[in-house]
């Protein structure tokens, strides 16, 4: 059977998109910053640490009164600097503009067939854009907008013990049906948005098992192996003795093939540079393609031997 000539496609999928408000509401946390400083070190190292200074100062000639009032005023003014990077409401509404910014340019890179995950806008251009100019954040919301979601998502944000530039950036998402999935991610506020961003678009655009697809108008679904999505088998023999504990079976070459052109973003499963398992004792090895990537066990040269199952 040739490759090539066989068609493939997404069946159903659409039923299993994910719509969440468009409002992320960010609640600031605890300074951990503030904390570290407070508490990070006991009162004697901090004790030592301030006679320390004082000491240099006064070496350099500065009489004690006037050496412990410029630690005092330095310390003041970095506390100043602190508070004035930090008031306002301000750092939510920039999260949430980058998480949303983030998630779009990926799904713009990957272009996946259908997208799994958006933002339910509940407004007209008209009243968006008034919104807008006042300055205000989409918060209305009735009955009957909410019946079109899916859930919503909330974080957290609190600035990092390191004392720099770095934030704990939190992101949660809860669906209709009580399911939640939850995501972290420290560092500078614009490269923590972005990696929730990507760990958001990993979690709701990758394929969940059972995938259905259509193959030649035949219905192709991806069971998964026992217990997981994707396992791993010491031979193809007990591989196949796993599928059809489920009553499945091991995909063909062509199916294995023509899944990983899907890929995991469109209901499939990529191949990568891993070894999978065939029936008849064989694998699908897709480094060694010359003159078929069919091959024997041994000829993979140790690897672990992937599987997943098909019905």
């Amino acid at each position: 059977m040739a490759i090539m000539s066989m068609a493939v496609t997404l069946h159903n999928s659409a039923a299993s998109a994910t719509t969440l408000w468009p409002t992320i509401p960010f609640i600031r946390g605890q300074d951990l910053c503030q904390y570290q400083d407070a508490y990070g070190r006991s009162r004697s190292a901090s004790r030592k640490e301030m006679i320390l200074d004082v000491s240099q100062l006064m070496a350099m000639g500065a009489e004690t009164p006037d050496a412990v009032q410029a630690i005092v005023t330095i310390d003041k003014l970095i506390n100043q600097q602190r508070q004035m990077a930090r008031v306002g409401a301000g750092m939510d509404v920039t999260l949430e503009s980058v998480i949303k910014a983030s998630l779009d340019q990926i799904y713009r890179d990957v272009h996946p067939k259908e997208r799994k995950l958006s933002f339910f806008n509940p407004t007209t251009l008209i009243e968006l854009l008034n919104e807008l100019k006042e300055q205000h954040r989409q918060e209305r919301v009735d009955e009957k907008q909410l019946a079109r979601l899916s859930g919503i998502a909330w974080g957290t944000y609190a600035y990092g013990p390191s004392c720099s530039d770095d934030i704990l950036l939190t992101l949660h998402v809860t669906l209709h049906g009580g399911e939640t999935h939850n995501f972290s991610a420290k560092g500078e506020p614009e490269w923590a948005a972005n990696a929730i961003a990507t760990k958001l678009f990993q979690q709701f655009q990758a394929t969940h098992f059972p995938s259905v697809v259509n193959v030649n108008g035949r219905s192709l679904t991806l069971v998964g192996a026992p217990g997981t999505p994707v396992s791993h088998a010491p031979s193809p023999a007990l591989a196949e003795k796993a599928c059809a504990s489920v009553k499945a079976r091991l995909p063909t070459w062509e199916e294995y093939e023509l899944l990983a052109m899907l890929g995991d973003w469109n209901g499939g499963v990529s191949l990568n540079h891993d070894v999978w398992t065939l029936t008849g004792g064989k694998v699908l090895s897709p480094n060694l393609r010359n003159p078929s990537p069919v091959r024997q066990p041994e000829e993979a040269r140790g690897e672990d031997l992937h599987f997943y199952c098909v019905r």
